[in-house]
């Protein structure tokens, strides 16, 4: 996760707020096995003690409809009850490139964006800057 992510989330918490950070791709992972055990209410109902879900990587998600459609599930609930937080390195635009199918892709994002506040971040990936940072130290020393 990025710093600055790190750094909303831990001053989310320390004002009180319960936050749950996690990876797209564990999420799903997750939700996809509670689907398939048929508990996927249950393990939707356990994230509500979170008042805000961190997702990151979002554009990492394979596409298959098992998947999506648990994503879709977690956030078709948290739709006006709870705040998440997705963090994703695919415009809205390529989103079709996560969820398999088109009409589940725009209910998503209408999902959303309907009370979403959208921050574009420009510039170099933290991660790469990181490595970048750590390379150059090592070809320094």
């Amino acid at each position: 996760m990025c710093y600055w992510l790190l750094a909303i989330g831990y001053a989310l918490i320390e004002q009180g707020i319960r936050v749950k950070f996690i990876s797209a791709t564990r999420i799903v992972q997750s939700l996809q096995q509670s689907k398939e055990d048929l508990s996927l209410e249950d393990a939707l109902i356990r994230l509500d003690k979170y008042a805000v879900l961190i997702i990151d990587d979002m554009g990492y998600v394979k596409k298959s409809s098992q998947k999506t459609q648990a994503l879709f599930e977690l956030i078709a609930h948290r739709f006006e009850t709870g705040s998440l937080i997705i963090i994703s390195n695919q415009p809205f635009s390529a989103w079709d490139q996560i969820f398999d199918d088109n009409m589940m892709t725009v209910a998503t994002i209408d999902r959303l964006v309907h009370h979403a506040t959208i921050l574009e971040i420009k510039g170099e990936s933290c991660r790469k800057k990181v490595l970048m940072e750590r390379r150059e130290k090592q070809a320094n020393n």
